[in-house]
């Protein structure tokens, strides 16, 4: 088989990025070793859509990517019958915490022109039914009488009313794939790649389990939790300054706390890491509860990330509910846990790397776990560019791509997302950025 580009992975990162090849003209084949599109850490996603980074260009990605939400149908050129996935208008409260202060990100939402309001304890009182204002910095475990012990004294928050998120992940990747194959994307699932074929110093395609090969001048990774595998198979990595691992993590799902979510709708997204958890509402009158990699739990490092456990842990469950619990004191936890397991693809500062490598005509698109749902159809966006612009000579180690978003007009330096970058030392250091 033979084409312009390959992209090895049919979550929502590698079926952005094909759409967006494909509408530059090339003929592109998407690979997965998955028999559905979406069915990695995509499926795993919590979908929230916000705008709270230690970065400009996190802060200036997210603002941007949330209007293509908000126009879904019109990114993808979709007719009007089609079945597609739905961004939810909540707003999201980011509850004050020592590690990611506000005057870290509010002036960047203030150079994005994003709206925001600046809450006190007794105003997220009042904005949020049911919430518990107190501080309880730092997380512990509940095994530790620090978690047990009352507040020391109250937080407020800051309120960003067009955040939200979408109900449906896996659909969202679906409807990015249906328009990229209806600009003749050609989708290989259920394909195991076992090869990174190179000649004369570049790239020239991936060999398949099968024993087929594709090939292409250009292959992108965007591979997930199998990334880093991919690239040791292309032979890249030596000049990265970030690197990415394999994590397992768990989303609960529990009745919601009395009042939460409004009548025929859902409550306000909470991103708690006072007590390491986060909140969002689901149908049902039910929230979905994550946790914040908070430093008194172990994180969950896997060295084969086909080795995950898929069941959710009473341990983990009772934990991040229990925590959610605290904040929302009317919220019950089951005695049976309830939710999803997925593996993100997690880089050391918790940004992502899309970028070329030192392999001509091999780029990565990685560690986009967790946080990068809500930046998708833009970063289809960015590799396109990245590889446009590579591929037509240009140095992007030297002289990094400039991107300009075209809903907000800001300016996005993709030297950002560098393979090659400064570890971003203003990072939270957990899926919150």
């Amino acid at each position: 088989m033979n084409v312009d580009a390959v992209v090895v992975g049919a979550g929502v990162i590698g079926s952005s990025i094909a759409l967006e090849l494909a509408r530059g003209g090339r003929a592109v084949a998407v690979v997965d070793k998955a028999k559905g599109v979406g069915m990695g850490s995509t499926s795993a996603s919590s979908a929230v859509v916000r705008f709270n980074f230690s970065t400009w260009s996190g802060v200036a990605a997210a603002w941007e990517a949330r209007h293509y939400w908000e126009n879904w149908a019109d990114h993808l050129e979709a007719d009007a019958h089609s079945q597609l996935a739905r961004f939810h208008r909540t707003g999201l409260a980011m509850l004050d915490v020592e590690v990611a202060p506000r005057s870290v990100y509010l002036p960047y939402f203030d150079q994005a022109e994003i709206p925001y309001e600046e809450w006190d304890a007794a105003a997220l009182a009042r904005r949020v039914p049911g919430i518990d204002a107190g501080r309880y910095w730092p997380p512990a475990r509940l095994t530790d009488e620090r978690f047990w012990a009352d507040r020391h004294g109250t937080l407020g928050a800051v309120f960003t009313p067009d955040a939200g998120f979408v109900n449906d992940p896996q659909l969202a990747a679906r409807n990015l794939a249906d328009a990229a194959a209806s600009r003749g994307a050609a989708f290989l699932l259920g394909k195991a790649v076992v090869g990174v074929n190179r000649h004369a110093g570049r790239v020239t395609g991936v060999e398949l389990a099968d024993g087929s090969a594709i090939n292409a001048p250009v292959v992108v990774n965007a591979a997930g939790p199998w990334s880093a595998r991919l690239n040791a198979l292309a032979g890249v990595g030596s000049d990265f300054t970030v690197h990415v691992r394999p994590m397992r993590q768990e989303v609960h799902h529990v009745p919601a706390p009395p009042g939460y979510n409004a009548a025929g709708g859902f409550g306000v997204v909470i991103a708690d890491m006072d007590l390491g958890t986060y909140l969002r509402g689901e149908p049902g009158d039910a929230v979905l509860v994550g946790g914040t990699e908070p430093e008194c739990d172990p994180l969950q490092w896997l060295d084969d990330p086909d080795e995950a456990g898929m069941q959710p842990t009473a341990e983990l469950f009772e934990a991040q509910v229990t925590r959610a619990a605290r904040r929302f004191p009317g919220l019950r936890v089951p005695h049976r846990p309830r939710g999803i397991v997925g593996v993100y693809d997690v880089s050391g500062d918790w940004t992502p790397i899309y970028d070329r490598t030192e392999l001509p005509g091999f780029y990565v698109a990685i560690g986009t776990s967790g946080n990068q749902f809500k930046n998708a159809p833009l970063v289809g966006g960015f590799m396109a560019a990245i590889v446009d612009q590579v591929e037509s000579g240009l140095d992007h180690d030297a002289t990094p791509v400039q991107f300009v978003a075209k809903h907000t007009g800001a300016v996005i330096d993709l030297g950002a997302f560098s393979r090659k970058r400064p570890i971003n030392e203003q990072s939270s250091g957990t899926v919150l950025g």
